[in-house]
């Protein structure tokens, strides 16, 4: 079985690479950023590819995207920091097959490999309760964001500028403009800081 790590953190990858080489006697490939990982990608079409979030530039979120459109039928499990919700419903609509905390025990992110390998989904179980109560909550505004829209606003609240965003995501800034413009719309605010004010209070940046 081959298996892409894409995490910029060396000391992950290589506690993740020892992981997977002990349970599965995997292939194990490396990625450090969005650029990496995609160029890994089309060369190997590995079974699984294990995704951080929390990539230099366009995150993440970007990578699963291009992912997708290289290959709908990608294996793709999100092993992130970021626990809440959101991120995990925005990563699955993308395309995500499955969804790990970085705080949830090994054998959750060794069972995910598994069912994903298998062409099953699989999201932790703490993070499953957890979007089954979001998911019936209907206040709030943050379930009608796209991928690119949580994309944005995550890095909005790391402080990036929307010039730095457009170039991060290779898109135009007028159309980062707009996407912020109709973020306002949706959430029910009238400035940018408000905006990176719900990013920092929701999203944990």
């Amino acid at each position: 079985m081959k298996i892409l790590i894409v995490d910029d953190h060396g000391v992950v990858r290589e506690g993740l690479q020892r992981l997977f080489v002990a349970h599965f006697d995997a292939q194990v490939f490396e990625a450090a950023n969005i650029e990496e990982g995609l160029a890994i990608y089309s060369r190997e079409r590995p079974d699984v590819v294990v995704l951080d979030l929390n990539l230099e530039g366009a995150g993440g979120l970007e990578l699963l995207r291009r992912v997708q459109s290289v290959d709908g039928a990608a294996r793709v499990i999100v092993f992130s920091m970021h626990h809440e919700p959101i991120y995990a419903v925005r990563a699955l609509r993308g395309g995500a097959r499955g969804y790990v905390s970085k705080g949830a025990p090994v054998e959750e992110l060794i069972a995910a490999i598994r069912k994903v390998r298998d062409g099953e989904q699989y999201i932790d179980r703490d993070l499953a309760s957890r979007i089954a109560v979001s998911q019936i909550s209907t206040d709030d505004p943050l379930q009608s964001l796209s991928i690119r829209d949580v994309e944005i606003l995550r890095m909005l609240g790391q402080g990036k500028s929307m010039t730095a965003i457009s170039e991060n995501l290779g898109i135009a800034y007028k159309t980062v403009a707009n996407i912020c413009t109709q973020m306002k719309v949706k959430l029910g605010v009238d400035r940018t800081a408000d905006l990176i004010r719900l990013a920092i209070e929701t999203l944990k940046t």
